[in-house]
């Protein structure tokens, strides 16, 4: 059963040009689950390869703006469509009731069902195969992270086995590979263990919200396949981070290398930061982390068919076809370098990347403006990305 999700904002606090705020949106075989719902969410499914679907549950890490503004505007979307069915939940920490009935002015009459449901740390949604856990995070008292936690499949189906046995093609191997024994036509009763291997593991995703580093997040996330974890700030901005009960790319590193994660997604991101400079610090931690922008996907596969991996851009709706001459024209702010020699050296690299980069003074700081077509900014940006020397001076806008 594939498993991925698709980063629909990764900013905090606000919008930007190239961020918008908190909204994930978990995709398990048909189901879809929506973490965070911040200003703009719908358009921004709307611009995603899942589109606008009916969503059924979303699940608030916390009550502050960035992560619940979208709310109104999409209920809203869902009945002006003429939703009837299905219902939709909506799961939050303790005043996520006093919060719909503040909206409720501004939602009216809604056709559908709209179900509010509060949790605390520790309390679980059972969903037969897997189980949503919530836990506690450090953002005040009303924050909750959440935990999708499959359990366990069946082993291996040994044919060779199943022949020794006297095990018939068909039905009976497939009662013995759900787990049920099955009694042969002789009276001969085999039981799962002696023709399946050992059980595989199912897999564990975490997704934080806002939080500062917390044991109770290192517990939630113990050998997760995947963990997405806030990194508001930079380490020279520690104190603010600890004074605000949020993150740094550092400690979100320390966070993830303690709970034996596979990979380490940092999101909630400063419009301070463009992404690539938290990267290279946290990963002096911790190997295995990603930043992703928005509408960058994350497969998360069966650990025998692999490690979890970022596709950037995987969550993006198709690319539209028709030649826009505009694009590829109008130049784009892609860096900013200190000196000469670092923007012609930059220069320089996106140019064994194919990519044709102008250089142009800076009048409000001290250097260059590095300047790229606006066709080319995705892949001007991932090529400063590939620059992971820890004391590369070359810095994004």
């Amino acid at each position: 059963m594939e498993l991925d999700l698709v980063f629909l904002g990764t900013s905090a606090s606000m919008p930007t040009a190239r961020r918008a705020p908190a909204a994930i949106l978990l995709r398990r075989g048909g189901e879809r689950l929506l973490f965070d719902c911040a200003e703009g969410t719908q358009r921004q499914l709307q611009r995603s390869a899942a589109g606008l679907p009916e969503i059924e549950e979303i699940f608030l890490t916390h009550l502050h703006a960035d992560h619940v503004l979208g709310l109104p505007g999409m209920l809203k979307t869902f009945a002006l469509r003429g939703r009837e069915a299905p219902d939709l939940m909506v799961y939050g920490p303790r005043g996520v009731r006093d919060l719909f009935a503040h909206l409720k002015p501004f939602l009216g009459r809604l056709p559908y069902r709209l179900a509010i449901v509060e949790l605390a740390p520790g309390d679980l949604l059972e969903r037969g195969d897997y189980r949503i856990e919530a836990f506690a995070v450090d953002h005040g008292a009303n924050s909750v992270g959440y935990a999708l936690v499959e359990a366990e499949r069946p082993g291996r189906f040994d044919v060779a086995a199943a022949d020794a046995l006297g095990v018939p093609p068909g039905p009976e191997r497939g009662i013995l590979q759900a787990g049920d024994p099955v009694t042969l036509a002789d009276g001969t009763v085999v039981t799962p263990d002696e023709v399946l291997g050992p059980a595989r593991p199912g897999r564990r995703i975490a997704i934080t919200g806002d939080t500062a580093p917390a044991p109770s997040v290192i517990q939630a996330a113990y050998r997760a396949d995947l963990l997405v974890h806030e990194a508001t700030f930079g380490g020279e901005d520690k104190e603010r981070a600890r004074e605000t009960l949020h993150a740094t790319a550092t400690e979100a590193a320390q966070v993830a290398k303690l709970a034996e994660v596979k990979l380490l997604a940092l999101t909630h991101i400063s419009p301070r930061y463009a992404g690539p400079e938290l990267a290279r610090e946290a990963r002096a931690t911790f190997a295995e982390v990603v930043v992703p922008r928005d509408f960058d996907l994350i497969e998360v596969p069966y650990s025998e068919r692999g490690a979890p991996r970022l596709v950037k851009r995987g969550g993006a709706a198709a690319a539209r076809s028709a030649y826009d001459a505009g694009a590829m024209t109008r130049m784009v702010q892609v860096a900013t370098a200190g000196d000469v020699t670092e923007a012609e050296e930059l220069q320089e690299l996106l140019r064994n990347a194919g990519i044709e980069a102008e250089l142009e003074a800076d009048d409000d700081e001290d250097g260059l403006r590095v300047l790229v077509p606006e066709s080319s900014l995705e892949a001007a940006e991932d090529a400063i990305e590939a620059l992971s020397e820890p004391d590369d001076l070359i810095a994004e806008p």
